[in-house]
């Protein structure tokens, strides 16, 4: 699913109210910050419009339903002989009833489908816990759409003039390569556009470097919290 599906999913989520907490928070907030959000909040509600009840019917015209009528129309059948399949079918308010629940039914599911997929991708699909050798202090992520996030677990000193310095071994040949910068810790979305993706066992780890990072390529400080990857549960 593209980023504008998952845009679109969320604003058709919003209208039918699936949306809580946070989520629902996050939304409300964008509607009055993301012009193109909001519209497609007004296009889903445009859309779910002939299923609320509490708005104003707007029934087709006269002809449309004679010419529906005519093409549905079974052949004449005295009452005693005909059917109550039939006399069903041959029902334009039932018809009518079920066609709009049919559609409300296909948008649900076409609804649904959306919020699984996006629920499944963002799930991990690998992660890595960092430790310094009997705690851990941070989380790695990596998902399937190719984003690589680093969630710290704890307060980690960070003296003057020093930052904190990510890395991962992609190979032994290539060596360690950085992926991150931070002045102290936090949730940080790691740089490996020009790797290949995380793979079982790939090192991380967590060094202390002088401002702006390791001056050689390579860490230079200590290491203060280390971790290789694992399949997510």
């Amino acid at each position: 699913m593209t980023r504008d599906e998952n845009e679109k999913t969320l604003a058709a989520e919003y209208v039918l109210g699936l949306l809580e907490g946070e989520d629902k928070t996050e939304a409300e907030r964008r509607l009055t910050s993301d012009a193109a959000f909001a519209r497609d909040v007004e296009t889903w509600r445009t859309r779910f419009m002939a299923f609320d009840d509490a708005t104003e019917l707007r029934p087709a015209s006269d002809a449309l339903w004679r010419k529906i009528e005519a093409a549905i129309q079974a052949p004449a059948r005295t009452p005693a002989t005909q059917s109550a399949w039939s006399r069903l079918w041959g029902n334009i308010g039932v018809l009518r009833a079920a066609t709009l629940a049919a559609s409300f039914a296909a948008i649900l599911f076409a609804v649904g489908l959306g919020v699984a997929i996006r629920k499944a991708r963002e799930q991990p699909v690998m992660v890595a816990v960092l430790m310094d050798g009997t705690r851990p202090g941070a989380v790695v992520h990596a998902f399937a759409d190719g984003r690589v996030v680093l969630v710290p677990l704890t307060t980690i000193n960070v003296p003057e003039g020093r930052v904190l310095e990510v890395w991962t071994l992609p190979s032994r040949e290539r060596g360690p390569v950085s992926v991150g910068l931070m002045s102290q810790a936090r949730t940080l979305q790691l740089n490996l556009k020009d790797l290949t993706a995380p793979r079982v066992d790939q090192l991380f780890e967590i060094t202390l470097e002088p401002a702006g990072g390791s001056p050689i390529g390579r860490p230079t400080g200590p290491v203060l919290y280390k971790g290789t990857t694992s399949t997510a549960l």
